[in-house]
């Protein structure tokens, strides 16, 4: 009997997983890089005197489509979790797929975002043909910044997708989608942010 409450508290801290609250730490410090960088995005624009109007240089639709991309990901991931509580193989493994086609497309739309503006708008990490080249240097940190945490959420989302094919999360052990999936709308939640602050602000 001992034995069995030792592993149980081993295994869970109060109602929730071990693995749940590492996961929630790496988020909440994660979360002040962000906020770190997008606070001296903000300080920065507030002292250039010449700081460019973002709507102007940035191609807004094409980003704006990028978003809507990433928030239909979110919906797809919570399916997946949907799926794999209910020990549905097969739903996982295609609302798990649909996540992964949503994070490459997104990556896909910022790189031609990326191409464009370093072809034709004159814009590197360290100049701006058009003005202020502290804009950008810090679109592309942030933005690229950003980028990386979806690459590394695309794969993740292979990981879990590869494991899943066996069955391994539709027998009672959805935790790891979970835990993935909570990776997974942290980087939507804060590109909302990102592109609030740097494209529509």
């Amino acid at each position: 009997m001992n034995t069995h409450v030792a592993t149980a508290d081993t295994d869970h801290f109060g109602t929730a997983s071990n693995g749940k609250i590492g996961m929630w730490i790496f988020l909440v410090t994660d979360g002040m890089s962000f906020a770190g960088l997008l606070l001296s995005y903000g300080i920065l624009r507030a002292g250039g005197p010449n700081w460019p109007i973002p709507g102007q240089h940035l191609n807004l639709p094409l980003t704006a489509l990028a978003t809507f991309i990433l928030i239909c990901s979110s919906l797809t991931m919570v399916l997946a979790l949907a799926a794999a509580n209910e020990g549905n193989k097969r739903g996982l493994i295609q609302w798990l797929s649909l996540t992964i086609l949503g994070g490459i497309s997104f990556l896909g739309v910022q790189a031609t975002e990326w191409t464009s503006l370093m072809s034709h708008a004159g814009m590197t990490f360290t100049s701006f043909a058009h003005g202020n080249d502290l804009f950008s240097s810090t679109f592309f940190v942030i933005t690229g910044f950003h980028g990386m945490h979806v690459l590394t959420g695309v794969i993740y989302l292979t990981t879990i997708l590869l494991r899943s094919l066996s069955g391994r999360y539709t027998t009672g052990n959805s935790s790891p989608v979970e835990l993935c999936g909570l990776f997974w709308h942290f980087v939507d939640l804060v590109w909302i942010l990102v592109f609030t602050f740097i494209y529509l602000l």
